[in-house]
Formats: C-alpha cells, structure tokens, sequence
C-alpha cells in the first residue's frame, strides 16, 4: 500500500513527518550505541597495563554506555506503544467504511456521471486555474474558475467537447495574484471508503478509487449518496 503522493503534481504531500523523524532518531540511537560499545571495549584492550585507564574515567564511559542502552530501549517501547495505539486508532475507524469521505485525493471518473470538486483558493487571489492530471500524473485539462470555494461540476468533458476517458484524475488548484502563482494545492473531492490500514504509526484510508490517504487529512464524513437519495 503506497500513500498518494502529489509531489508529481507540483504539490507538498500532507503527510505527517514525526513518523519519520522518531524513525531517524532511534536509527541515530543505536549507531551511537553499537559504535560507542566498539569504541570503549577496543579501549580496554589496547590501554597500556602499565599505565591503566583511570578508574574513574571508566565509570564515567560505563555510565554513558548505560544512558544510550536505555534511550534506545525507551525508544523501542515507544515504537511499540506508538503501533498498538495505531491499531486502536484503526480498529475505531472500521465504521468509515462504506461512507464517504472529503480529502485531497484522486476521483474516479466513469465517462458519465460528473465529479464535484471543492476548490479552496487564496483569499487573495484574481485569477484561479484548476489543472487536470490523469492518473500518470500527465495535464489533459486547464480550466478557469471563479475566486470562490463554490463546488464545481466536473463533467470530464475537453474544450472540443469530446469526453475523457474513464480513470482517476486529481485536480490541483492554482491561484494567482497579480501573475504570481501564491498557492497551489490539491483540490478535495468525496470518495467511498473501502478499507482501512496501519501505516507507520498512523491510519491509512483505501479508497474505491484504489489511492491511499491519512485518516488524518479527512475534512469531511457523510452517508453515501447514492444511500441518501433512496431516503
């Protein structure tokens, strides 16, 4: 499972890096340990039998070589924390699926039905463009909108009228102030989902477009239409 990545598209990924980072320390942790064990054991060996090493200044490396044993140990019990409460955290959100979620994320589109895209550009903008990416990230469609957080109906139709084909399209807005581009994000759209996942800590939505999000950068929660029109 690979989490939709929108770096292709010009656009920051909204992906939480403290995963990442608690990875990178531990990893630091224990190269300082392993090489700090090899530095101090090689000492001993090598130190002159006529003039020992200090016995003070050996307690002194063995108390530093217990403080970095247990750093690395805490870090490991908080790994181990960290993935029970991301398995919690999933377990609690068994109830999305089959409901249909907001979020910056890839749609799927059939040929027929239009999808409804939910643009947020800056307040300060005075001329908005949203771009249209297939799923090989390539643009098939420039358009141009309205200053307004108004959903737009996208019929997936080309400016010649003929209609694009079916797959998942990701939709990247783009607002400009006097020419200068100052924001460029990733349109949000309501997609069904079909699964969730722990990954790294946290939990990971597939969605029936097949793509991969955070639970996290879900903004919005609702009943399928298609449930709500039969009401």
């Amino acid at each position: 499972m690979e989490l939709t990545n929108f770096s292709q598209f010009g656009v920051t990924p909204q992906t939480s890096t403290s995963q990442a980072a608690s990875s990178a320390a531990t990893s630091a942790l224990t190269s300082d340990f392993e090489t700090f064990l090899t530095l101090m054991t090689t000492q001993a060996q090598y130190q002159d039998p006529l003039d020992p090493m200090d016995s003070s200044d050996y307690t002194a490396q063995l108390a530093q070589f217990s403080s970095v044993e247990q750093q690395v140990q805490t870090n490991d019990t908080l790994s181990a924390i960290m993935g029970q409460l991301s398995l919690s955290n999933m377990t609690q959100l068994t109830g999305w699926v089959g409901k249909e979620v907001r979020a910056p994320a890839a749609a799927q589109f059939d040929g027929e039905n239009s999808v409804t895209v939910h643009p947020n550009p800056a307040a300060v903008s005075d001329r908005v463009d949203m771009v249209v990416y297939d799923e090989d990230g390539s643009e098939v469609q420039r358009l141009s909108l309205p200053v307004s957080a108004d959903p737009y109906e996208w019929d997936g139709r080309r400016d010649d009228g003929t209609v694009l084909p079916d797959g998942n399209y990701t939709f990247v807005v783009e607002s400009f102030s006097n020419d200068e581009n100052v924001l460029t994000e990733v349109a949000e759209i309501y997609a069904q989902v079909t699964e969730t996942q722990a990954h790294n800590g946290e939990v990971a939505l597939i969605l029936d477009s097949g793509s991969a999000i955070l639970a996290s950068s879900v903004t919005a929660l609702r009943e399928p239409e298609s449930e709500t029109a039969g009401l």
